[in-house]
């Protein structure tokens, strides 16, 4: 790194002997192999965790602290992440070539956050506009940021009455297509306060945005959606499965069971990258545990690799440590081995980089990213 960006200290990296990780004699190999690293995050935990594999290649996790971390999306160098009251863009440091202790080729630091106050921010994405579009799920419709307000609503379900602080259906997940919000999930079709709670567990949905319409009915709490490969995927949670589904008929098919409450999903060629958590002990009667008990399994917290051809896991990150449940998965294409700068750390205070060139005073319409060093793609 140039002197202006001093290299941080790893101070915030995972220390081996506290926290227990096993992960597949493949799993390394397997993000070499598609160029990707990953980031994920943990709500109870509150963490944002990024993986990727060192130069002695063996894979590398780092972690920093934002309260109750959920959604995640990452393009062009840019991570926006949600968080208890703030959505946060993060964005990388380091220029094209450039590497921190000669083992990072990518650092996150914290450049914008907007608060919203409490709305339960589920999944978020980045529209065509460059705008963040975020599920607010406490009232039960999309929203973006608003530099007057704690948000700017953008759509609501057909079904919800009016927009009000109520979590009404659990709208949850987002998916998006060619830059535009396409689907959405929720756990059901109720326009009462928390009425998804009393709705019972397989009366979630897949809503098309574009016409209000429902795609798909009778989930098991769906998470996740995302357009891929011509089709529509998801995560039934209450059942553990990846689940595809045909965009012109809305008829499901399974894909592949994974052990635990499955949510946070990223898809990448032909593979889906899925986050697990341990089963919910204050849900006794979900198909998942019946599932579970089929198969003589545990539920265990961590990212899966289901393979899509073959509808099996074919690599897993597994974590045997206070942490029991994720959010979130996306894939940051092109980056080895990331790293991140928490807003509460020492190395926030030092880590600084300015842009070389001075603009004019009358220069107005300067953008960011005139202000970011160039990276290649």
């Amino acid at each position: 790194m140039s002197p202006t960006a001093p290299a941080p200290s790893p101070s915030d990296l995972y220390n081996p002997d506290a926290v227990r990780i096993r992960h597949s004699a493949g799993m390394a190999q397997w993000l070499l192999e598609q160029q990707v690293s990953l980031a994920y995050t943990s709500y109870a935990t509150g963490r944002l965790i990024v993986a990727g594999v060192g130069p002695d290649g063996r894979l590398f996790f780092n972690e920093q602290n934002y309260t109750r971390a959920m959604g995640l999306h990452y393009a062009d160098g840019d991570l926006h992440l949600a968080s208890l009251y703030q959505i946060w863009r993060l964005a990388d440091l380091l220029g094209e070539g450039e590497y921190a202790n000669k083992a990072f080729d990518c650092i996150l630091v914290p450049r914008l956050a907007h608060t919203t106050g409490y709305l339960d921010v589920h999944e978020l994405a980045v529209d065509h506009l460059q705008r963040p579009i975020f599920v607010n799920t406490r009232y039960s419709c999309l929203a973006t940021v608003d530099p007057g307000f704690n948000f700017q609503p953008l759509w609501m379900p057909p079904f919800i009455s009016e927009l009000a602080p109520d979590d009404r259906c659990h709208l949850n997940g987002l998916a998006m297509d060619q830059g535009r919000p396409r689907f959405v999930t929720a756990f059901s079709r109720t326009d009462s306060p928390e009425g998804w709670r009393e709705a019972g567990i397989g009366q979630g949905v897949v809503i098309d945005v574009r016409t209000g319409e429902v795609l798909a009915d009778g989930l098991c709490m769906p998470h996740s959606p995302r357009i891929h490969d011509g089709k529509l995927w998801l995560l039934e949670s209450g059942r553990g499965y990846l689940v595809s589904i045909d965009l012109e008929s809305g008829r499901k098919a399974d894909v592949a069971f994974c052990p635990g409450y499955v949510r946070g999903l990223s898809l990448h060629g032909n593979f889906a990258v899925v986050g697990v958590s341990k089963a919910r002990d204050g849900v006794k009667s979900l198909p998942l545990h019946e599932e579970l008990g089929r198969l003589g399994a545990e539920p265990w917290c961590g990212i899966v690799v289901v393979d899509l051809a073959q509808r099996l896991i074919c690599n897993f990150i597994r974590y045997e440590t206070e942490i029991s449940e994720l959010f979130d998965v996306t894939l940051l294409p092109g980056i080895r081995n990331p790293m991140t700068i928490g807003p509460n750390t020492e190395e926030i205070l030092s880590t600084i980089r300015a842009n070389p060139s001075f603009a004019s005073l009358q220069n107005e319409g300067a953008g960011r990213d005139s202000r970011r060093p160039e990276r290649s793609p």
